[in-house]
């Protein structure tokens, strides 16, 4: 089986529909696609709708939240959750406060290069986002203005940290967050936790406190770790109990990646469904 447990629709910032998503997994030979859309699930009833035959879907997100640094200063850290039941109601009302969250903060940085003289227009960002507005589609307003070449050097020279035009925003405290999708039946699973070209790296000890509190899982395999560093997962999830994921982390257009381009084991998503009480997997 080719199992690949975190993608992106143009529900949050990729570019394929969540319907052209799906149909793309299948024509690309997986067995099980997970849909992540950033703190969203605007997206899981269109995959629903157009899933094909022979694919499984398994309903997800990804959570923007704040952990513990390295450094013991805080860190942002992008948590999975799988198969949560969407009507909790303290889990979708902080669903609620992270997108109102994303739309300020896109809104406050495009203000900021409008002011600067940069040819962006606030409101029809906003337009273009969607249900999980981000800085990529920003960083698509600026390729279209012609500001940029492309995605990549728009995040290089103006949306990093370190640029002239970020903007925070308050995302949820990852010990919270891990406690939330187990109460709405979900499991949770870091994500790209050792991804060291993303800047600053979660702590070891802060991961094994959250596996106390509930933690499901680490996603070992992923385009941005290095093979040291899918090692330090691996090890750290044998001693802690945590099941293991691989994915492509697919974005479309945005990003040269491939659906199936790493995958989960079998025996490692069985675990995983096995944990959740949420939703089912969408079997067709």
């Amino acid at each position: 089986m080719r199992i690949d447990l975190h993608t992106h629709s143009n529900a949050s910032d990729g570019t394929d529909t969540p319907a052209e998503l799906v149909r793309k997994a299948a024509a690309d030979g997986l067995d099980v696609v997970a849909l992540t859309d950033h703190d969203t699930t605007s997206g899981w009833a269109e995959a629903v709708e157009a899933l094909p035959d022979g694919l499984s879907l398994v309903r997800g997100m990804e959570m923007s939240c704040v952990g513990l640094g390295e450094d013991g200063w805080p860190v942002p850290v992008h948590l999975l959750a799988y198969l949560f039941d969407p009507a909790d109601r303290g889990f979708a009302e902080e669903r609620e406060r992270l997108r109102a969250e994303r739309v300020e903060r896109l809104r406050a940085m495009a203000e900021r290069m409008r002011e600067d003289g940069l040819p962006i227009d606030p409101d029809a960002v906003l337009d273009s986002a969607g249900a999980s507005a981000g800085r990529p589609h920003l960083a698509r307003a600026l390729v279209e203005a012609g500001v940029v070449p492309d995605v990549g050097s728009a995040f290089t020279r103006l949306l990093a940290p370190s640029g002239p035009y970020y903007v925070d925003k308050a995302d949820t405290p990852l010990r919270r967050a891990v406690e939330m999708i187990a109460s709405a039946g979900g499991v949770s699973v870091l994500a790209h936790t050792r991804a060291r070209k993303r800047g600053r790296l979660l702590a070891v000890d802060d991961i094994r406190e959250l596996a106390e509190l509930g933690l499901g899982g680490l996603e070992v395999d992923h385009p941005d770790h290095a093979e040291p560093d899918r090692e330090v997962l691996a090890g750290l999830a044998a001693e802690l109990g945590l099941l293991t994921t691989g994915s492509s982390d697919y974005h479309g257009a945005n990003k040269t990646i491939r659906l199936g381009e790493f995958t989960t084991d079998p025996a490692q998503f069985e675990e995983l469904v096995g944990k959740a009480t949420g939703v089912p997997v969408i079997v067709r």
